[in-house]
């Protein structure tokens, strides 16, 4: 994949942006169809999985749910941080986790700041556990690979 240099210190992994852009808009897409679909019933898939719609002012697992314009700065700048970070991604798994998690970052941003109340769209029910959406599984499959690739030894951006 091409790249372009950023400044005198690095260069852009253009590989990072289109995961990103995919994960964003892929996310966009389905929370749309679930505030659509689902505003009236939620719809059983398979043992133990349902779409149910659900609102998240907080952050994973509702924590923080008092405090949305407090949680959306702090999500902004440690966005920011990632996105740094990870447009000097190296290729390969580095690309894709950095890519994952940038997407799933400011797709649910994106989403908390157009909704009224401020809030995040989520709609997958597993069981017990928290209600999510695409963008929350992009973040935690993200952070896994780029945990993997660093527990083996790799470097994640270009020096």
């Amino acid at each position: 994949m091409p790249r372009r240099r950023l400044g005198a210190h690095g260069t852009i992994n253009l590989g990072v942006v289109a995961v990103a852009l995919g994960v964003t808009a892929l996310d966009a897409l389905t929370k749309a169809w679930a505030r659509h679909a689902l505003a009236h019933h939620a719809v059983h898939v398979v043992g133990p999985v349902w779409l149910r719609l659900h609102y998240n002012t907080g952050v994973s697992f509702s924590v923080a749910s008092s405090g949305p314009l407090l949680v959306s700065v702090v999500t902004a700048v440690v966005a920011v941080a990632v996105v740094v970070v990870g447009l000097r991604a190296r290729r390969g798994w580095p690309t894709v986790g950095f890519g994952l998690l940038i997407g799933g970052g400011v797709a649910n941003l994106l989403d908390r700041l157009a909704a009224t109340p401020h809030a995040v769209t989520d709609f997958v029910a597993v069981a017990s556990f928290p209600v999510f959406n695409l963008a929350d599984a992009a973040i935690t499959v993200g952070f896994l690979v780029l945990a993997i690739v660093a527990l083996r030894g790799g470097t994640l951006a270009a020096r």
